[in-house]
């Protein structure tokens, strides 16, 4: 079993693991369950009520937690999916509140790394997204550092070799008709509104 098969299968029973990103490295739990949201937020020493952004693999997969996608939304799935630009859409009912905080809204991105598209398509769930860092630390641009912040505390470590360390993923917030740009990183505002064809509000 190579570390892409383990890592599936320590997420089926609830595992955590840590996963390389086209950004950085990525830490990542079952999406859909609630015990190994819940531990995953522990682990990082953050607010169970701060959102967690997941990974889809697909459209039908992002379908089953967005309650709708904008015509400005599919403008920028088209321009840069798979890719760093996160997307916060109204979410479905079903969703876990673990993951929406109270912001009832999920933010999910295709990544264009391969390990990682592999992993989501294999667990065939959404895998959440968020640094692989304890909250305040720099996140873990490689396995070494990701070890160091949590040992034996993760159940597998997919090694993808050094990150590109750059920024993270952009956020953008397209659950409303005025869009929001939450955090510019690795694709630029201008980048964003020249796909978009509208301008968007700065957080």
């Amino acid at each position: 079993m190579d570390e892409v098969e383990r890592a599936v299968a320590a997420l089926e029973r609830g595992g955590l693991i840590v996963y390389p990103t086209e950004t950085v490295y990525g830490l990542g739990a079952d999406a859909t369950g609630a015990a190994a949201v819940h531990r995953l937020a522990d682990l990082k020493e953050r607010d169970r009520d701060k959102p967690v952004s997941v990974l889809v693999a697909s459209r039908a997969m992002l379908d089953d937690i967005a309650s709708s996608i904008s015509p400005v939304a599919e403008r920028l799935i088209v321009a840069f999916w798979p890719g760093p630009l996160t997307i916060a859409l109204q979410a479905r009912a079903g969703v876990l509140s673990s993951l929406t905080g109270a912001s009832g809204t999920i933010a999910a991105r295709v990544s264009s790394h391969p390990m990682a598209q592999t992993i989501v398509a294999a667990l065939g769930r959404p895998l959440t997204a968020t640094s692989a860092n304890p909250g305040g630390s720099t996140p873990a641009s490689d396995i070494a550092a990701a070890r160091a912040y949590f040992g034996s505390r993760v159940d597998v470590y997919v090694d993808g070799g050094p990150s590109a360390h750059g920024p993270a993923s952009t956020i953008v917030d397209c659950s409303a008709p005025v869009l929001r740009l939450l955090r510019e990183g690795a694709i630029s505002l201008d980048r964003i509104e020249a796909a978009a064809g509208v301008r968007l509000r700065r957080e």
